[in-house]
């Protein structure tokens, strides 16, 4: 099974293909969709949408996983992410993917076994699951390579997490 997985966003989205057969997983193809802050907002959500079908036509992932939203903060760039993350899921649907998503806190409990684990910690963890020479830069794809990974360990209990 492909599962892709997408730490969601505007300015960065990482994204990540990992083949899971059985309990192994090897990753097929990371990276980061990287919009310029001074295009307009619509011309940003357009270029986010295309490259996402291309990625999705060309790994074929059976399942999407993607991790939800979390501001406590700046209102306007809540706003700005969550149109990002809805052409994000957009493209998904648009391609017929079932759609997951799962918490930052579930992310950190599932990989580190403690919900308050540093992203240092995270991506230590990504690294070794997956066999990497180093942890993928920028952050972004470390998340989206651990919101994979998470998705691929969540077995029979992935109804649970699936968007309806």
């Amino acid at each position: 099974m492909i599962i892709m997985g997408l730490d969601p966003g505007l300015a960065t989205i990482g994204y990540a293909f990992i083949n899971l057969e059985g309990s192994s997983y090897k990753p097929l193809h990371y990276g980061a969709i990287i919009t310029q802050a001074q295009t307009p907002i619509n011309r940003r959500l357009e270029e986010i949408y295309q490259e996402m079908t291309q990625l999705i036509d060309k790994y074929q992932p059976d399942e999407l996983a993607i991790e939800e939203l979390f501001f406590n903060k700046n209102v306007k760039t809540a706003i700005a992410v969550a149109q990002a993350r809805g052409v994000e899921l957009l493209a998904g649907q648009r391609k017929g993917l079932p759609i997951y998503e799962y918490t930052p806190l579930q992310v950190k409990q599932g990989l580190v076994g403690y919900g308050r684990a540093s992203k240092s910690q995270v991506q230590q963890m990504v690294k070794l699951l997956l066999h990497l020479e180093e942890v993928p830069k920028p952050d972004d794809v470390a998340d989206a390579l651990a919101i994979a990974l998470i998705h691929g360990q969540t077995g029979n209990r992935k109804e649970a997490f699936r968007l309806k």
